[in-house]
């Protein structure tokens, strides 16, 4: 579960369920809407000279202005949409803007719009190739749509250039796992740990690892000390729930669930739990319960 330090970033919990434990390609969560529409630049013809009596000179447009700092903190509070719709503009008055590169790839990110999120960042770092902000954001949106492979670049220059961060380790620990190497993952994901042992998401994220390799025993102890932890959410919570239920336990699932999630959406992940139980048999192991459902 990426958080905002990385995670995917949160969202809409039932998609999140989907993703985690359709398959192993944790994606952040994703909610798909309509695409935003960016400002244009429009062509700009030659207009009739102006008569000459007519003493007057057309005044030029003006033009656009960067929002101010404290707007920007301010738009970080509101929702993916308008958040998307405002690093967007910003991003299109000046696509050197490092920051609005990685606001708008991190909401379009949040939109499910995973694809046109690595876009957004990779526009970014042609101005700013060094950008940890902005590397992280491609790395999480390459994971996002599935293709870690191509996320293991950028995280590992963010780890080279910020040797002390957490974030690019638990990032790597993910993108191993989607490309199938899963000697480097837990290795990333030990290191991560070993930096922020008092972080829930690297904690979170290799429980996650641990479970996609059938040892759910194992990773339901680590999701019992990550949510103990100050930085937990709900996606911690969640994935706590979801390893509890593919062991069979889904009356205490049920509990770990509604604890966090309106009614519908519990419904709906419970029906997911129990297809998935369902399909794994006696050994409810990850790969027959991701096998057993579409998306």
């Amino acid at each position: 579960m990426l958080n905002d330090s990385l995670r995917p970033a949160r969202d809409d919990a039932r998609t999140f369920w989907r993703l985690v434990f359709m398959c192993r390609k944790r994606a952040l969560i994703a909610t798909v809407l309509a695409p935003i529409a960016l400002v244009l630049a429009t062509p700009v013809f030659a207009a009739d000279p102006p008569k000459a009596d007519a003493g007057k000179t057309a005044k030029a447009a003006p033009a656009p202005v960067k929002a101010s700092a404290q707007q920007r903190t301010e738009a970080r509070r509101l929702d993916p949409l308008a958040q998307a719709a405002f690093w967007g503009a910003e991003f299109e008055v000046d696509p050197a803007d490092a920051e609005a590169g990685a606001g708008l790839a991190k909401a379009l990110r949040a939109l499910g719009r995973a694809d046109e999120a690595a876009i957004a960042a990779t526009k970014g770092l042609i101005a700013h190739p060094d950008d940890t902000g902005l590397l992280l954001e491609l790395a999480r949106a390459h994971i996002a749509r599935g293709q870690g492979f191509y996320a293991i670049e950028p995280a590992r220059k963010v780890a080279a250039l910020s040797p002390k961060d957490w974030r690019p380790l638990t990032l790597l620990g993910v993108a191993y796992e989607q490309a199938e190497r899963d000697e480097e993952a837990e290795a990333a994901h030990r290191q991560a740990i070993a930096l922020a042992p008092n972080e829930a998401t690297p904690m979170a994220n290799h429980a996650m690892h641990l479970a996609a390799r059938g040892d759910l025993a194992g990773a339901e102890a680590e999701l019992r000390r990550a949510v103990t932890l100050p930085s937990a959410g709900i996606q911690v919570r969640q994935n706590l729930a979801l390893v509890v239920g593919l062991q069979g336990r889904l009356p205490e699932a049920e509990k770990l669930v509604r604890a966090d999630l309106p009614p519908e959406q519990v419904a709906n992940n419970l029906a997911y739990l129990r297809a998935a139980v369902g399909q794994a048999g006696q050994s409810r192991s990850w790969d027959a319960m991701r096998a057993g459902g579409g998306r």
